[in-house]
């Protein structure tokens, strides 16, 4: 079996469209537990993406707190991956195209997040990852003024990579439908050859939201499948990805192996977005291994190797079908299938 890339889960779908409106959140150590349950002839998940915000992990942890948390992860014998940055405003974070005030709160709360990720790698349980970032606004904020939130948006990215740099990280923005300026594939690429910094800044794709770029989602315009499409057509959408990963896939730097049966919700305080499904959901859209194959290698079929983790991501699940063991394993086998698929010993 191959050995990479190493597959993590993602321990936001606790936390994600949770909320008084919706159901309560499920514990970072209930979450652990939950996958460090899961397991298929002897394969379990290495590893763990965090989610940098109370209940989980505050953004604010002491070096104590953050020294008991590696701990509770070698514990469970995982390393943490990516981390995502508590950006928007609910958070302490603000909008990446809003005031001076907000932007600065935006580029602080990326600092923080840096920190903790150095921390985790001086403990030893951390080494490989990045740390996700989005505009924290939504399309309707952005399409006001395109031009000039698009480049206010760049300039605060900018500052973030500046500030990542120094801690020896990496930025991931991720694309999302409901992040203003990051809502289609084509304003996607041009936000990140806007801020101009390959190095330092990346995409982060997940399988069930770049499923939504294809379809136009929030920008018709953008649309690379037909309308009234047939989802029995596999080369039509074999191509309509291939459209899209041919510009995303130099840029993408970490990855979601995630379902989506192309339909939009929302949950709790999550704003409209994709819906994820789990991998064996008859209404799920995409053969997920076949479908990685576009993120996962070349024009020419080779593996690009450019990812050292794979994670998958479920939000917005109901807490009955998360606190279900046979969800993780579920979950695993797939994740297992994409690494025998597209990985290496």
């Amino acid at each position: 079996m191959n050995r990479y890339p190493k597959l993590h889960n993602a321990m936001w779908p606790g936390l994600v469209g949770k909320g008084p409106d919706s159901e309560p959140p499920i514990g970072l150590d209930k979450m652990l537990d939950l996958t460090a349950a899961a397991e298929i002839d002897g394969v379990k998940f290495d590893g763990v993406d965090l989610f940098l915000a109370s209940p989980h992990t505050d953004i604010d942890s002491t070096r104590d707190d953050i020294k008991r948390l590696a701990e509770d992860l070698a514990g469970r014998g995982f390393l943490a991956g990516s981390l995502v940055a508590p950006v928007w405003p609910p958070t302490g974070g603000g909008s990446a195209m809003g005031s001076a005030e907000d932007r600065q709160r935006f580029v602080t709360q990326v600092r923080k997040a840096c920190e903790i990720g150095k921390q985790l790698r001086d403990l030893g349980v951390r080494h490989y990852g990045v740390v996700r970032i989005d505009s924290a606004c939504s399309p309707a904020e952005w399409a006001a003024d395109p031009e000039r939130n698009t480049a206010q948006i760049a300039a605060t990215f900018r500052e973030a990579c500046s500030v990542a740099e120094g801690f020896g990280e990496r930025l991931a923005a991720e694309g999302e439908i409901c992040w203003g300026g990051m809502h289609s594939w084509r304003r996607m690429v041009d936000l990140l050859e806007t801020v101009g910094r390959p190095k330092t800044l990346g995409f982060q794709a997940d399988m069930a939201h770049t499923l939504l770029y294809t379809l136009g989602y929030n920008a018709p315009e953008d649309r690379i499948l037909p309308e009234n499409y047939d989802w029995r057509d596999r080369e039509t959408l074999d191509n309509a990805l291939g459209e899209m990963t041919r510009a995303l896939r130099p840029w993408t730097i970490d990855f979601h192996v995630a379902q989506n049966d192309a339909t939009v919700r929302g949950s709790g305080s999550h704003d409209k977005t994709g819906r994820h499904c789990l991998p064996d959901d008859p209404h799920g859209k995409l053969d997920v291994a076949r479908a990685a194959a576009h993120w996962l290698r070349d024009e020419d079929g080779h593996l690009t190797k450019a990812m050292e983790h794979v994670c998958w991501d479920g939000c917005m699940f109901p807490n009955a079908t998360m606190m279900n063991p046979q969800t993780w394993t579920s979950v695993l086998r797939t994740m297992i299938d994409v690494r025998e698929a597209h990985g290496w010993r």
